[in-house]
């Protein structure tokens, strides 16, 4: 399997006003992104709003669609496409419960997030992870102390780097001083080992210092133009990748600015794409936000 490197999209779930699940606009969604030229698709994870989703029905059918629209794709043009399902929790018995699915449905790849909310001590995490790295599908470790209270740090994931199947880490601690030491002490001595920003406003400067590319939720707008500044920052292309990054970040900013995914659903349904609402306890943006990125998507050009 090949080092992953490129721009993936963390896709929203879009939804009818009930909060139904749309899968005809799940369906339309994952295929504007295969036909923009997206790397690889992540569902399940936050900005998919998986906490609310009902893992024996809502989540095996996301999974179903996506896999099958990506294997198509793959026949019809050559060009394979990587699909990353979502498999944390903090209870390491449904986390092991959701990425044997992920592993037995086909996907290529299971984004493993921090156990969450009971804070757990390194050797938890630790140990945590090497019960996932047994499964037999390659491990993403997801590391985002904002919503789980506790940082990987350097320190455990080069412990964790170490375990069999573990190929990546996403990084969304906002720290650029501790993504580079991430990839001094592992991504220069275990080269196969990528180092994806969890950040689209990161994701450029990571790139510079040695990074592999982005979970992006812009991308669910912008599949095309993620796509293209993330592999002119990758191939040398600087002024290039540069020119699209500061294009963009107006919008980098906007899609945040009341909350994810409620923004970028948001700003989707603004530009007619397949994105709907929320669930509880998430709720629709307010008045003001509103404005921010209908602001945004115009000084963009989008």
């Amino acid at each position: 399997m090949s080092k992953l490197r490129g721009a993936f999209t963390a896709l929203v779930t879009p939804m009818f006003s009930d909060g139904s699940i749309d899968f005809e606009g799940w369906r339309k969604l994952v295929q504007f992104q295969l036909e923009g030229g997206i790397t690889g698709l992540l569902a399940l994870g936050t900005t998919g709003e998986t906490p609310t989703l009902d893992e024996n029905e809502d989540e095996v059918k996301l999974i179903e669609i996506i896999i099958s629209e990506s294997r198509e794709y793959t026949k019809k043009t050559g060009r394979d496409v990587p699909v990353i399902i979502g498999t944390g929790s903090n209870c390491t018995k449904d986390a092991v419960f959701y990425t044997e699915r992920a592993k037995k449905m086909g996907a290529d790849y299971a984004l493993v997030v921090t156990p969450y909310y009971n804070k757990p001590s390194d050797e938890g995490i630790f140990r945590h992870f090497e019960v996932l790295s047994k499964i037999g599908i390659p491990i993403i470790v997801y590391n985002i102390a904002g919503r789980t209270g506790k940082n990987i740090s350097t320190d455990l994931l080069c412990r964790i780097a170490q375990l069999p199947n573990v190929v990546a880490v996403k990084e969304a601690s906002g720290n650029i001083h501790q993504m580079m030491e991430v990839i001094a002490r592992i991504g220069r001595v275990k080269p196969e080992f990528s180092v994806l920003s969890g950040d689209d406003s990161l994701t450029l400067p990571l790139i510079s210092v040695g990074g592999d590319g982005v979970f992006s939720v812009v991308s669910n707008l912008t599949p095309s133009l993620i796509s293209e500044m993330v592999d002119a920052a990758l191939n040398g292309e600087t002024k290039k990748a540069l020119d699209i990054h500061y294009r963009l970040l107006p919008f980098f900013n906007a899609a945040f600015v009341d909350g994810n995914p409620t923004s970028i659903k948001y700003a989707m349904n603004y530009k007619g794409l397949p994105a709907g609402g929320v669930r509880l306890p998430l709720v629709e943006i307010h008045e003001n936000a509103k404005k921010v990125i209908e602001s945004a998507l115009e000084e963009c050009g989008l």
